[in-house]
């Protein structure tokens, strides 16, 4: 059936070919034969009608043959898209045809001063050739600040919005509610708001743009206060308290997104996190290890607080020398577990003689993960204590 179909496409891609081929001959002749005529030195309308046959005959039966080139040609060119399509994401599709599009639109409005002219038509065709790659490799490469420029003025647009409504039923309960609007932002996650760092970084000014708070997160945040787990419960709450004093740091944009898990069509908030990202085209602050790679995946970006910290730390460089309590086990034989001033793990070898001692350590080697930095060492002496 497929080969059949196959079979019938070629056969009317020669047609066409051959079609074009004649009509090429016949456009042709028009301005040839009376010259041709005038050479061989006879003017009969008979001569000139088989000429004119000859070179119709002639461009249709090149078209007819060029056919199978002309399909392999096409062939390659639409694998060749194909196989770029498949490691191109949608995101950067989308960018580029959005940025020809304007480039487009914006040549042909600079070439019209340039129509009158004799080589109007090729300026035009340059311009749009060099305009529209222009803007379409812009678009791409600066897709992220274009997109963050577009969700402050539609941001702005909507908070304008809010303060006409608010002012005309006379109430302020100190927290916006986004409606359900295209807003790209950063999307809090329960767990960077128990953690509470995110406090911290937002009042440093590090952090900026709109902040999304959807309410699906903050029902769980309530839910986790309400437990009948005193640990779960503190953290709740704790959380609670960090969604409140966002609330009240002054260049911080933080609004409420009233959507709940039903209209994402999800049941798990990890997965609510993940569709609303992907429907406003957003960013997901967290701390959990297992949502910021499933995230990542679905090519969503994730700023992770823990590699945030881990960043800040200093580092360690093999050969350099650090002074450790050795207070544990380690996983493997014969190793010990001490921690550094600043909460890097230290796996010492050999350093299970050394448990409750202080020992200086000689870096060996580093471990980065979005769980923590490791560092590893050998024992270089025992330190008086």
């Amino acid at each position: 059936m497929t080969d059949g179909l196959i079979k019938i496409m070629r056969f009317i891609c020669r047609v066409l070919l051959a079609l074009l081929g004649g009509i090429a001959g016949y456009q042709l002749a028009l301005s040839m034969v009376p010259h041709l005529s005038e050479w061989i030195g006879t003017e009969r309308l008979l001569s000139k009608f088989i000429l004119s046959g000859v070179f119709v005959f002639l461009c249709g039966s090149m078209g007819f043959l060029i056919a199978p080139v002309f399909l392999r040609i096409l062939g390659l060119i639409g694998t060749l898209f194909e196989k770029h399509l498949q490691s191109t994401r949608w995101q950067d599709i989308s960018a580029a045809t959005t940025g020809l599009f304007i480039g487009l639109i914006l040549a042909n409005l600079v070439a019209m001063p340039f129509s009158g002219l004799p080589v109007g038509p090729y300026i035009a065709v340059f311009l749009n050739l060099v305009i529209g790659y222009v803007l379409a490799r812009l678009f791409v490469q600066r897709q992220h600040d274009i997109r963050g420029a577009l969700s402050l003025v539609i941001g702005l647009r909507q908070r304008l919005n809010l303060k006409k409504d608010r002012s005309s039923s006379g109430s302020d309960d100190g927290m916006e509610e986004s409606p359900m609007e295209f807003v790209s932002g950063k999307i809090l996650d329960t767990s960077v708001i128990i953690d509470g760092r995110i406090l911290d970084i937002a009042r440093t000014g590090f952090l900026e743009g709109p902040i999304i708070l959807p309410r699906f997160v903050l029902a769980e945040l309530q839910a986790v206060a309400d437990s009948r787990d005193p640990n779960k419960r503190t953290r709740g709450r704790r959380g609670l308290d960090v969604v409140k004093s966002l609330q009240k740091i002054p260049h911080l944009d933080i609004s409420i997104m009233e959507i709940g898990l039903k209209e994402l069509d999800v049941d798990l908030v990890d997965n609510g996190l993940i569709a609303l990202a992907k429907k406003i085209d957003g960013k997901i602050l967290t701390t959990d290890y297992n949502l910021n790679k499933v995230a990542q995946i679905r090519d969503i970006v994730v700023l992770n607080v823990n590699d945030l910290s881990n960043s800040l730390k200093p580092s360690l460089l093999p050969g350099e020398v650090a002074v450790v309590d050795v207070i544990r086990e380690g996983k493997e034989y014969h190793q010990g577990v001490g921690y550094l001033e600043n909460g890097t793990m230290l796996v010492v070898e050999d350093g299970a003689d050394y448990i409750g001692h202080r020992v200086e350590v000689v870096v060996t080697s580093m471990l980065q993960t979005s769980a923590g930095r490791m560092v590893f060492g050998k024992v270089r002496k025992e330190v008086d204590e």
